[in-house]
């Protein structure tokens, strides 16, 4: 079981009380019930497994893409980020390199120079960062240009 923050701290850091609706991809299922028994949150949740994200047809204002791994991890971003309507924020949760823990071995694990790498491509900033386990942060990205297509 991974060790989370309580419900409101994530929701507070990620923003999430904020949004209108919400996509997390491969999202640990403990993860989805944590967010949904937060206390006053109504924000409608569509969670599905990260191969499935071709399935989805609608668009979303917050995006959460747990992706541990490098492998693959270029594919599931940009498929993911298909989803985020303009003006939305894009999160993805990584498993730190120095903690045991995370089924994924250090050195295979995504950090967050590789995000930003492959972010910038799409016009995509960093702006900031959170923790929602012990093993794992949160990198928020938002588009850089606002009058970019499909910026803020």
């Amino acid at each position: 079981m991974i060790p989370f923050r309580s419900p409101t701290e994530i929701l507070g850091k990620l923003e999430l009380s904020s949004a209108t609706s919400a996509l997390f991809v491969g999202a640990p299922p403990d993860f989805d019930a944590i967010v949904a028994r937060a206390p006053n949150f109504a924000v409608p949740i569509r969670s599905v497994a990260e191969g499935m994200v071709r399935s989805v047809k609608d668009r979303f204002d917050f995006i959460l893409l747990w992706q541990e791994s490098r492998v693959g991890s270029r594919a599931a971003l940009e498929e993911a980020l298909k989803h985020l309507v303009p003006g939305g924020r894009f999160w993805v949760v990584t498993a730190r390199r120095k903690v045991q823990g995370p089924r994924t071995p250090a050195a295979h694990r995504l950090e967050r120079d590789d995000l930003v790498k492959a972010f910038a491509k799409e016009g995509m900033v960093s702006d900031r960062e959170a923790r929602v386990s012990a093993w794992h942060t949160a990198y928020g990205f938002v588009r850089a240009d606002p009058s970019a297509p499909g910026g803020r």
